[in-house]
């Protein structure tokens, strides 16, 4: 079968590799019919995060279950189904708290030996292991181009908003309006915030938020902390969402937010940074981090997808082929996409 493999650093190739097969009890196999390049895996494209060549990549995926393990009871033969991007076992210390996130055996899609040595779903086919908590059937009507959300990047723009605290009536920031920022100004509207700040450099991204209800603030033209004082009678937001995974973007979500409010780095950070933790202390943040709990978020994106109250259509920008996988990574690399949907 045909797969989107990564070869070097700026170089990712499609061809051809074994067909997966039931390993466990547990698994299911997907014909994938709609797969989506993310802005986490543009790490993996420049070698941010280390992959071996020819390791399959990908973790957002639409399609029809084609094979499953005696185990499996959620899903069947024939089911269209959508996927979370990571596995969880269910059965852990985390898994039994609802922090599937966290699951000591938990496995990524596409992401190499460090994240479990999961194959990606960019691919004519992926296997899927623990089948019942991954996959979710499509609810009747939901485009793939919708669905293929759920799984990954506004189940990830709902855990920003959601465990950021943000409560009804609140302020919040979003910084960088890549497609998870984005997902996240909807989301903090979903969870009752009554005026998100939109930051970024775009115009498009800028345009796109404030179409979702948002005050967009340019970066470098405008005046972020002075549009954040000005919409909150000085105090700063409630929840600022560090969208972006760079330390000056950490920087400022600590400078934009209200003491004793939060800041939520929801933006993949890989390496150590400097930040003002004096500001931090004297400010009594609180923090949160980390990728997020989808599979634990999936069913309520479902539900607020099907009702229109999350809306992630119009971040769809591209479709394109598998085959064309080298053009789409370059073109989302100088950010000439929001979100690129690849269909076999």
């Amino acid at each position: 079968m045909r797969a989107v493999t990564f070869q070097a650093p700026g170089e990712v190739l499609v061809e051809e590799v074994p067909e997966p097969e039931i390993i466990d009890s547990t698994d299911a196999i997907v014909r994938i019919e709609a797969s989506g390049v993310c802005g986490s895996d543009l790490h993996i494209y420049h070698g941010r995060v280390k992959i071996d060549p020819g390791f399959t990549i990908g973790h957002e995926y639409v399609g029809t279950v084609t094979a499953i393990g005696d185990d499996v009871r959620n899903v069947a033969v024939g089911d269209r189904v959508l996927g979370c991007f990571q596995t969880a076992c269910g059965r852990c210390f985390f898994c039994r708290r609802g922090w599937f996130h966290k699951c000591d055996e938990s496995r990524t899609f596409g992401h190499g030996a460090a994240l479990g040595a999961l194959q990606g779903t960019q691919a004519d086919q992926a296997l899927v292991p623990s089948a019942d908590l991954v996959l979710r059937k499509v609810p009747p009507g939901m485009s793939d181009d919708v669905a293929l959300f759920a799984g990954d990047v506004m189940g990830t723009g709902y855990h920003a908003a959601a465990e950021s605290g943000l409560q009804a009536g609140d302020a919040a920031a979003v910084l960088g309006l890549g497609p998870v920022g984005l997902c996240a100004v909807q989301a903090a509207f979903a969870v009752g915030a009554a005026h998100v700040v939109a930051i970024d450099t775009v115009p498009e991204r800028l345009a796109m938020a404030a179409s979702f209800g948002a005050q967009a603030v340019h970066l470098t033209e405008d005046d972020p902390r002075a549009a954040v004082r000005a919409a909150t009678e000085g105090r700063g937001v409630d929840a600022c969402i560090d969208a972006v995974g760079d330390p000056r973007a950490l920087e400022l979500a600590i400078r934009l937010t209200r003491k004793c409010g939060t800041v939520q780095a929801i933006g993949v950070y890989a390496e150590r940074c400097e930040v003002h933790m004096g500001l931090f202390w004297i400010k009594a943040l609180g923090m949160r981090s980390g990728h997020a709990n989808v599979i634990g978020h999936v069913d309520r994106v479902l539900e607020l997808m099907s009702s229109g109250r999350l809306d992630p259509s119009p971040l769809v920008t591209h479709h394109m082929s598998l085959e064309q996988a080298p053009e789409a990574y370059a073109l989302y690399d100088r950010r000439e996409a929001l979100k690129i949907v690849l269909k076999p």
